[in-house]
C-alpha cells in the first residue's frame, strides 16, 4: 500500500464490489425439474465497480479500487486482474472467508444472463475501512450501492472536495437514501426507481429523485434500448446499438465506465450517453463482465456504422414531459 504522503491523483476512484464470475453457457435456459447440458463453463472476473475501473484504465485513465475480498483463490485472481491493469488497490482482506462467487447462466439464443450469487456479510465495507486521502486525491468518484453506509461516507468526503460522484445503484440496499443525498450523477437500473418511489414512469420518477436529492444528473438504463437521463431541465434518450449478443453480464458496469470517461473529458450529456451505450453494447459480444471492452477507436468506429435499436419513447413524448416538467419546476 503506498504511503499516504505520496498518494497520487488518479482520474477515478471507485469504492464498490468485486467478484468472481463463473460463466455457464446453456443452449437454452432450464425448465424446472429438467436437465440440460451446458456447453461451457469459465471463469471470470466481475463485479460493478472493479470491472468498470478495468474500462477506465483501458481507456487511458488512472484508477484507484477499495473493495474487499476474503482469503481464497478469487481474491488472489482479484489482485492479478487489478495488478495487471495498473490500477492502484486498496483490498480489504477477511481470513477464513470466501470472496463474493456469482453463477452466471447464459442463455445461448439471446445473450442474456440469470445471475445466482453469493456474498458473505463479513466482505461489508464500512466507513473504518476508508481513508479520506484516497477519496480527495481523485477526479472523480465512482460508487455502488451495495455497501451503502461506507459509500455514503465516501460520497460526503467527495462532495466536499467538489469531487463529481457517480453512483450505479440497481437496488433498494439499506443506507441508500444518504449514499443519494451526495450523488452528482446517479445512473439506475430501470427498476430501482419503480421499487423506491412505487411508480413505473421514469419521465415521472427521474425529475422527482433528482428534486428530492438534488442530483446534477438522473437516469436509467433500458437494456438494449439504451438510457434516458434528466438534466434538471430537460430529458436526453439515447437509443441502443444492436449487437449480436452473447452475454449481457457487465453491460451496466461498462455503461458507468463510460459514464466516468465522458465526465473526466468534460463532454456534454448527449455524448456520455452516446459513448455509454455504444461501450456497453460492445461489451455484450463477448463471454464475461469484461469480456467485450473495446478500445476508444473501436467504440468510435462502432458508433459510425452500427445499427440503432427501436426508440423507446417519440420524440413528440420527450418533448412533451420535458414542457410539463418545466412547468412545474
Amino acid at each position: 500500500m503506498p504511503q499516504l504522503a505520496r498518494l497520487s491523483v488518479v482520474d477515478v476512484t471507485g469504492v464498490g464490489i468485486n467478484a468472481t464470475d463463473t460463466v455457464i453457457e446453456l443452449s437454452r435456459f432450464p425448465d424446472f425439474n429438467s436437465k440440460l447440458e451446458f456447453s461451457s463453463a469459465r471463469v471470470f472476473p466481475g463485479g460493478q465497480v472493479a470491472s468498470a475501473l478495468v474500462a477506465c484504465r483501458r481507456w487511458g485513465l488512472s484508477a484507484r479500487y477499495i473493495g474487499s475480498v476474503g482469503d481464497d483463490s478469487a481474491a488472489a485472481l482479484q489482485r492479478l486482474e487489478l495488478r495487471e491493469h495498473r490500477i492502484e488497490c486498496h483490498l480489504i482482506r477477511l481470513r477464513n472467508c470466501l470472496s463474493q462467487l456469482s453463477y452466471i447462466l447464459i442463455d445461448g439464443r439471446s445473450g442474456e444472463r440469470t445471475i445466482l450469487w453469493k456474498r458473505d456479510s463479513r466482505l461489508t465495507l464500512r466507513p473504518r475501512h476508508l481513508r479520506r486521502r484516497w477519496i480527495e486525491r481523485s477526479k472523480v468518484l465512482l460508487l455502488d450501492g451495495h455497501d451503502a453506509v461506507a459509500a455514503a461516507q465516501a460520497a460526503r468526503w467527495a462532495r466536499a472536495a467538489r469531487i463529481p460522484v457517480v453512483a450505479d445503484v440497481d437496488n433498494l440496499y439499506p443506507g441508500a437514501e444518504a449514499l443519494l443525498e451526495c450523488t452528482d450523477y446517479l445512473f439506475a437500473s430501470f427498476e430501482f426507481p419503480v421499487r423506491f418511489l412505487g411508480n413505473s414512469d421514469p419521465f415521472v420518477n427521474l425529475p422527482r429523485i433528482s428534486q428530492r436529492f438534488g442530483c446534477k444528473v438522473t437516469g436509467v438504463t433500458l437494456g438494449h434500448l439504451g438510457a434516458l437521463a434528466w438534466d434538471g431541465a430537460r430529458f436526453h434518450y439515447c437509443r441502443g446499438y444492436r449487437v449480436r449478443p452473447v452475454d449481457t453480464t457487465g453491460a451496466g458496469d461498462i455503461f458507468h465506465a463510460g459514464i466516468v470517461y465522458g465526465i473526466s473529458k468534460d463532454w456534454a450529456l448527449d455524448a456520455i450517453l452516446e459513448f455509454s451505450c455504444a461501450a456497453a453494447a460492445l461489451n455484450c459480444t463477448a463471454l464475461g463482465a469484461r469480456g467485450g471492452i473495446k478500445s476508444l477507436p473501436e467504440i468510435r468506429s462502432f458508433m459510425r456504422h452500427a445499427r440503432r435499436s427501436e426508440p423507446a419513447f417519440s420524440q413528440e413524448r420527450l418533448e412533451r414531459t420535458t414542457s410539463n416538467q418545466s412547468r412545474h419546476s
